[in-house]
């Protein structure tokens, strides 16, 4: 007997939900981009993504929070495929394999966008780091759900406020080499230093080699084989 589980399915409302806070963060993305920043109102975004002023209001505190939404939707994406990885692989290799399935570059495409357009504005910039706030706390939630009660709570922000500030890094380091640059190759290098800093990560930063010396004898650990947490299994 086939059973059909429809538990985890959005209801008709929920979907409604999450298109309208979808339509208000691309129409804020729209209006950055077109307009450039103190150029538009929450009244313009509200009118681009055809909602109400209300109804942004019931879903973004502010103009800023529903730019910040940008980046917490990637930071969202990558976090449910950490929850799909199996619970005894080390979280770090979740971490980074979860990045990894993002496979289409276009993925960072709005989080990379926001970036550039927002880095020299300390009110936005304020509003992005809140985003990855927001994630950090998720990290820990699901560390904590697959690690089991009684981790450590130190490890677990130590960890999250880790794996946070390696992907910062990774941002700032692509905008140094590519500027506002968003071709498919840029954001492919993107992705890449998100994947490479979660590595360094896992193998204790060990300093990569430089070009043209001998590779690490076998068994030492690389960026790209990253080393287990303590905590890798629940």
């Amino acid at each position: 007997m086939t059973t059909t589980d429809t538990t985890a399915l959005p209801s008709r409302r929920e979907q409604n939900k999450l298109a309208n806070r979808q339509a208000i963060a691309d129409a804020a993305l729209a209006m950055l981009r077109s307009k450039g920043v103190g150029n538009f109102t929450v009244e313009d975004i509200a009118e681009a993504a055809g909602v109400s002023r209300r109804t942004f209001f019931n879903y973004f505190p502010s103009l800023e929070a529903a730019l910040a939404s940008v980046t917490e939707g990637f930071l969202d994406h990558a976090l449910e495929q950490f929850r799909l990885r199996p619970s005894d692989e080390p979280i770090l290799d979740s971490a980074r394999a979860a990045l990894m399935a993002l496979a289409d570059p276009m993925t960072v495409s709005p989080m990379a966008e926001l970036f550039s357009l927002t880095h020299d504005n300390r009110a936005l910039v304020r509003s992005e780091l809140e985003a990855w706030d927001h994630c950090t706390t998720q990290i820990i939630d699901a560390a904590r759900l697959r690690l089991g009660p009684g981790v450590d709570e130190l490890y677990l922000r130590a960890l999250a406020g880790s794996i946070i500030s390696c992907g910062k890094a990774a941002m700032s380091v692509w905008f140094e080499q590519h500027g506002p640059d968003l071709s498919p190759e840029s954001l492919a290098s993107l992705r890449q230093h998100l994947i490479d800093a979660i590595g360094l990560l896992g193998s204790g930063f060990t300093a990569p080699a430089p070009h043209g010396t001998a590779p690490a004898p076998h068994g030492a650990a690389s960026r790209n084989q990253p080393a287990a947490d303590p905590h890798h299994s629940a």
